[in-house]
């Protein structure tokens, strides 16, 4: 019924606008009446905003189903007549449309009746069941790192109707004793919104594979308490998968048994301020529908519960209470769409408590993933919602995430945009669970490395290694106002034992500002390490920086490997080998490629040329080399050796000597060519007797545009190199100049000049007189030579073309114009 709609709507629309009768909403004008017509069922309107921060507060406010900025809209489903007003009220222009999730939900439908697993035409995303087999797997095969818990029961299964477990997977190095920060994530509580549970699954993947491997994986896992709710409305996630626009949990009670509308908006069921300000709706049909009462959901209630029983209360009962700046903890709730990090409050304007370390560590969360960092409140308030209950009723650092731009993200974009801006945001998130109100106002230590043994192989005990790291205060997203930076004031590291840790005790050990001082809002740093008596294991460094106002930043680390027994073996091959044997590439450059080694240190290559003019490299990565600024018709010789990256190296034996020719300069070589299609490209426009033709073939020799110079004004009827050439340090003797041109309406006698310039002055090096020289419209191919002989041949020589006609009714259209030059 709904698309039929549309389709009669539409055609009123063109017979209306056919005879003059006015637009329409459908046609995109403004609308201003109070009447939005029928709200039966839910209708779609493109919103278009000049202020991005409007588009914000409606994507936070409003039911927003596509929140792709760089159009200049946002597409709203709006389904009563006060969404309609609030949306009116913004003075935005409304467009309605048809269902643009139509055709997805078709195409999703259609593929199901062929595919059996994963989300069908979404495969980068796992349903429930997939998702929850990882999950269960992950615990199977990493039982000292995850725990897969059954914490309660949604709605469906509560009663009997099939239904799920709520799940939570836990991860940490459970051999670590606590007590520990801890972290919750809950994803996709709106069950159409499918990146959030599949970023989170997937964070969970990098975190147990990486562990042992990375050691800032590592040490987030001994030191935190992971806890992960993949699929917080599995239910409704399940009729998602379908297809079905499906946003609630699947409560039957509310808008009938069969409705796809049915269910309880669980992200406005929360306790704290339920139904407190306008922020959701009373009618059950509604998409934010709260509930019939606070916390009624069995959802809202497991996880509700689960905040409880991990974190304790560490605020006040005042709106007014903050809590303790050392407070631990962070919970984050990942929705999408509309690339902000939300905090509270969303049930107020006014700011929270913390405002201040929350808008920190917001920033600090942008600047990751580039999404708009904002207090949660929208056109209107939002009530009920996960983020302000765990702080409101907690004091715990609560978060939203918007990711993306759709619910039915596509999965290029899942894959290359989302996953690898948000990951990041993500993991850092975890860093800062000690203290999420103190140390996003620190620097971070990026860049951490060590010059050797940061590989398995290692270092022997006693080696001399040097620990490097960038330390920086700017790392904020500042799209909504500027987070305050400082200078550094201090780096430094501890070895194994970071500083919560009582036993042992843990050193800090300093670094120095690689420049010799600490006065700039990023500083290079470094630490030598001396390991004499170190035991053979695997060590972990933990980096940090401090800014001027005292607050440290996250933790960074790395491993130092002491392998006593060391790398004794050179790099294979050995000797060394041609992948490719030395070839010219050039007159003036030959190229070659080295067989790849391979070393567990890694490798690193040395070509040596051992004839006269040649260069060798330095020790490189690659194993191809280039060697320019060779003599033409030249033969070299090269032989090349690697050595692996082992604190003390070893090398193989050279490769066989190969020889190669460079190749013979051409003739002439071309300095500019331009044919004017674009703009005039190596020439300035001289002025106002001078014009881009555009005109097509009559004056155009090829394409559709020349340079067209006309009159006798001077320098205004010419065009000239912009840039000087060099045509001195390559020791050119001779330079030539062709061009083709055609006349138009140039009288007997009038002419026109090829002049050179020798990096003082302009000579005529060439004229063309009408009746004589050339006739009117003829096409004409011209060179003109240019010898050393009887010109200076400067470094920076230009060449300029000038009109010399009696009026504006005179033209000479020039183009394909080629400089070239010769030794």
């Amino acid at each position: 019924m709904k698309l039929l709609r549309c389709i009669v709507v539409l055609v009123l629309v063109v017979m209306f606008s056919s005879f003059g009768l006015g637009k329409t909403a459908l046609s995109g004008e403004v609308i201003t009446q109070d009447n939005p017509g029928d709200f039966q069922e839910a209708r779609f309107f493109r919103v278009y905003f000049t202020d991005l921060d409007m588009a914000h507060k409606i994507v936070i406010s409003m039911d927003v189903i596509e929140s792709n900025y760089e159009t200049g809209y946002v597409i709203v489903q709006v389904s009563n007549e006060q969404e309609y007003n609030r949306l009116l009220d913004t003075g935005s222009q409304l467009e309605e449309i048809c269902n643009p999730l139509e055709d997805k939900i078709a195409a999703i439908q259609e593929a199901a009746l062929y595919q059996i697993e994963s989300i069908p035409g979404y495969t980068c995303y796992r349903t429930v069941e997939e998702a929850f087999t990882t999950a269960a797997s992950i615990a199977a095969n990493y039982p000292g790192l995850a725990t897969w818990t059954d914490i309660g029961d949604t709605w469906d299964k509560v009663h009997g109707f099939g239904g799920y477990d709520l799940m939570v997977l836990k991860l940490t190095n459970s051999a670590i004793e606590g007590p520990k920060p801890k972290i919750f994530f809950t994803a996709s509580i709106h069950a159409r919104e499918y990146t959030p549970a599949e970023l989170l699954t997937r964070l969970a993947e990098y975190l147990v594979t990486n562990y042992g491997t990375d050691a800032d994986a590592t040490w987030m896992l001994d030191y935190h308490e992971i806890h992960m709710m993949l699929q917080a409305n599995p239910d409704g996630r399940k009729k998602a998968e379908t297809g079905l626009s499906w946003r609630k949990n699947t409560n039957q009670d509310y808008c009938g048994p069969t409705s796809n509308l049915r269910g309880a908006d669980l992200n406005r069921n929360f306790v704290f301020k339920w139904n407190c300000c306008g922020g959701s709706s009373s009618d059950p049909c509604n998409l934010t529908y709260h509930g019939a009462y606070a916390g009624s959901e069995p959802e809202t209630q497991v996880i509700q519960d689960y905040m409880v029983s991990e974190f304790p209360d560490q605020r006040g009962p005042l709106d007014t209470d903050a809590a303790p700046p050392d407070t631990p903890g962070v919970y984050i709730d990942l929705h999408s769409s509309g690339k902000l990090v939300l905090w509270p409050w969303g049930w107020t304007s006014a700011t929270c408590p913390n405002a201040t370390p929350f808008q920190t560590f917001g920033r600090k969360m942008a600047y990751f993933n580039g999404h708009t960092p904002q207090q949660s409140i929208g056109l209107y308030p939002t009530d009920g919602t996960t983020e302000d209950h765990i702080y409101g009723e907690l004091g715990i650092a609560g978060f939203c995430i918007e990711l993306g731009t759709a619910f039915f993200e596509s999965c290029t974009y899942f894959e290359n945009t989302l996953v690898p801006a948000n990951m990041p945001t993500l993991l850092y998130s975890i860093k800062v669970a000690r203290t999420p109100y103190m140390t996003p106002a620190g620097p971070d230590a990026v860049n951490v490395a060590l010059n050797y043994g940061s590989t398995p192989i290692g270092v022997p005990a006693g080696a001399s290694v040097t620990l490097s790291a960038s330390i920086n205060d700017t790392r904020y997203n500042n799209t909504n106002g500027t987070e305050p930076t400082q200078n550094i004031a201090a780096a430094e590291y501890y070895v194994d034992t970071p500083p919560w840790v009582t036993s042992p005790t843990p050193v800090a050990i300093a670094m120095s500002a690689s420049d010799g001082a600490f006065n700039g809002t990023i500083e290079s740093v470094t630490a030598a390490i001396d390991t004499t008596g170190w035991a053979e294991e695997k060590h972990i460094l933990f980096v940090r920086g401090q800014d001027a106002n005292g607050n440290w930043g996250a933790f960074n680390a790395v491993f130092l490997y002491i392998n006593n027994t060391g790398d004794e073996d050179a790099p294979t091959p050995n000797p060394m080998t041609w992948a490719v044997v030395p070839i010219a590439t050039g007159p003036n450059s030959i190229t070659m490629t080295a067989t790849t080694a391979s070393d567990p240190s890694g490798v690193e290559y040395f070509f040596e040329c051992l004839a006269t003019g040649g260069h060798s490299s330095s020790w490189q990565a690659s194993p191809t080399y280039t060697d320019t600024g060779l003599t033409p018709s030249t033969s070299y010789t090269y032989r090349v050796k690697a050595r692996d990256k082992y604190i003390y190296p070893n090398e193989t034996g050279w490769s066989t000597e190969q020889s190669a020719v460079t190749q013979a300069l051409p003739e002439w070589t071309v300095l500019t060519y331009d044919d004017f299609e674009v703009s005039f490209g190596n020439y300035t426009d001289g002025g106002g007797d001078c014009a881009l033709y555009t005109g097509g073939s009559t004056y155009a020799h090829q394409g559709t545009k020349a340079a067209d110079i006309q009159d006798n004004s001077g320098t205004a009827s010419s065009f000239y190199h912009t840039n000087g050439i060099d045509v001195h340090t390559p020791g050119y003797t001779q330079i030539k100049v062709e061009f083709w041109f055609k006349a138009a309406s140039m009288e007997t006698g009038e002419d026109f000049w090829v002049q050179y310039y020798n990096g003082s002055t302009w000579t005529t090096v060439a004229t063309y007189v009408s009746g004589t020289g050339f006739s009117n419209g003829t096409f004409y191919n011209k060179t003109v030579l240019i010898d050393e002989t009887a010109y200076t041949f400067p470094t920076g020589m230009k060449i300029r073309f000038m009109c010399d006609a009696s009026d504006n009714n005179d033209d000479v259209y020039i183009d394909e114009v080629r400089v070239s030059a010769k030794l």
